[in-house]
């Protein structure tokens, strides 16, 4: 398949995506002026799930250790892998204990661990759930606001942290939450997944725009899971399907980069709880200026449609590249690849791991602004393979380290790639279409 051109232009951003990705004041000490993201992450996920007939908070800092381990995986990031950043999400129902009320004990302490050994953060701030007093629901038209406070006190209490993911892969949580019925909420329909949608959209903005407040200089990695959907058949009704899936994956950064709706997909919002208002406010913002588009893929992220209209993994089909293209294609927002792991998978973790950073070198070649490369997570994860379903204490072996904390051959392979490449430059050779930074 020959690969989709590349129009570029020359902007001055060139090089101040260089300039604005570097610390101020001589922050963040351990990080390398205008070079590539090399990048792993900690599970964070905070879903809260049915278990035995009663909410169960499922809890991944607790089921991976890092409650216990966790200066030892500040550590194995830093010094044994050789990595500036980390993607990492502060437990915020633990930190969120009411309106106005935190408790930082555990981020505060994380966070100087972090300046010390020179890892910049890249902070999630809402990972897939709520604090029990916000009910444990996105369909709570308050979620927005609370989020928005809880940003703005963030920001206010670690003003050094310049990175943010202020709500982590909005499709996924709207879907799990609101349509497929399997975590908080737990709704199974159009509108529920519509409305948690909208809310979390509604609260990444607000939560944007009071960081800068209190930061102006802040990035927002734009954490989104890129999804494609193929046809398996020839009908009308499978194609018209696939067509649906294939726009309504888009809406989450359609909301956040200001792309109009097409009729059909505003149609179908303003029929499932967005109302004029909302998509006046997502229209007219201009907050994906200030945004890296975070593109996370796994095998399980491309689907097939079937004759019966159900919907069935497809295993990787075009892989990383072509989807995340006709992402790039849509927005034109600097690239970061966010996530990758073999969960679900039966390619062996290193080959996967070259064939992820083949990708993103193929894209770079092109003139497309990749700016990084994250392998998630740091550790194996707990229970992955039911998508947190379900609390069975399965380990995911998909870390670059085991959950005793010693390191896996991806891991190896992870720290050569690093060594080999951590000096490329940031910004390709060619200038982006980027807008105002």
């Amino acid at each position: 398949m020959e690969p989709a051109k590349v129009e570029t232009q020359t902007h001055g951003g060139v090089s101040g995506w260089t300039d604005i990705m570097a610390p101020r004041n001589g922050e963040h000490r351990g990080s390398r002026h205008g070079a590539f993201m090399f990048a792993t992450g900690i599970e964070c996920s905070y879903p809260v799930i049915a278990k035995d007939g009663r909410s169960h908070r499922q809890d991944s800092l607790e089921k991976g250790g890092h409650y216990r381990y966790w200066r030892e995986d500040l550590r194995l990031v830093r010094e044994e892998l050789g990595l500036t950043y980390l993607r990492y999400g502060t437990p915020l129902h633990r930190v969120f204990i009411g309106p106005g009320r935190y408790d930082w004990a555990f981020t505060d302490d994380v966070l100087a661990e972090m300046e010390r050994l020179g890892i910049v953060p890249i902070v999630d701030l809402c990972h897939f759930g709520l604090p029990d007093w916000l009910g444990n629901s996105f369909q709570n038209p308050d979620v927005p606001r609370h989020l928005a406070e809880y940003a703005r006190a963030f920001a206010r209490r670690f003003p050094r942290v310049h990175l943010y993911t202020p709500v982590n892969e909005i499709y996924v949580c709207a879907k799990f939450s609101g349509l497929t019925g399997w975590w908080n909420e737990r709704l199974a329909s159009e509108r529920g997944f519509v409305t948690a949608l909208k809310h979390l959209c509604l609260a990444s903005l607000d939560m944007m725009e009071q960081i800068l407040a209190v930061r102006p200089d802040a990035v927002f990695v734009q954490s989104e899971s890129s999804e494609q959907f193929h046809r398996s058949c020839p009908s009308p009704e499978a194609g018209e399907l696939t067509a649906f899936e294939n726009e309504r994956r888009f809406l989450a950064l359609d909301a956040l980069y200001a792309r109009p709706l097409s009729a059909r997909m505003e149609r179908h919002v303003l029929e499932h709880g967005v109302t004029r208002a909302d998509l006046d406010r997502f229209m007219n913002n201009t907050l994906g200026e200030r945004c890296i588009m975070g593109n996370d893929y796994y095998a399980t992220n491309e689907h097939m449609v079937m004759s019966d209209l159900s919907i069935r993994a497809a295993g990787e089909v075009f892989g990383w590249y072509l989807v995340t293209r006709q992402y790039y294609a849509r927005y034109r927002r600097p690239v970061m690849h966010t996530e990758t792991n073999t969960l679900n998978c039966s390619t062996d973790p290193s080959d996967w791991l070259w064939k992820q950073w083949h990708n993103v070198q193929h894209m770079r070649s092109e003139g497309v602004p990749v700016l990084g490369f994250t392998w998630y997570s740091l550790t194996d994860q707990v229970d992955w393979d039911s998508a947190l379903r379900e609390d069975n204490g399965t380990v995911n072996e998909i870390g670059l380290f085991d959950l005793d904390r010693k390191i896996r051959p991806v891991g190896r392979e992870y720290r050569e790639l690093v060594r080999l490449f951590g000096a490329v430059p940031l910004v390709p050779k060619a200038p982006f279409l980027g807008a105002g930074l």
